[in-house]
């Protein structure tokens, strides 16, 4: 997933940490470089081992409509 909402992600991190889903938050630090102003999206990644697994549990949590649609 890519989002701006840092609220979001910590919740989406919560939730793979809780299912013991290994995953990666990729440029939270790119916020020095942008000026703390929130353009950068943030990016959560799953390996594609346990894509499937992270993809279900975030639309159990209602969180279905942050995923990306295309995975291929």
């Amino acid at each position: 997933m890519r989002t701006n909402d840092p609220v979001l992600v910590s919740a989406v991190v919560s939730l793979l940490e809780a299912a013991q889903i290994p995953h990666w938050v990729l440029d939270q630090n790119m916020s020095v470089l942008e000026g703390s102003i929130g353009i950068l999206p943030r990016r959560v990644l799953v390996p594609d081992d346990h894509l499937e697994a992270a993809r279900t549990l975030l639309r159990e949590a209602g969180l279905g409509n942050e995923l990306w649609r295309d995975v291929t």
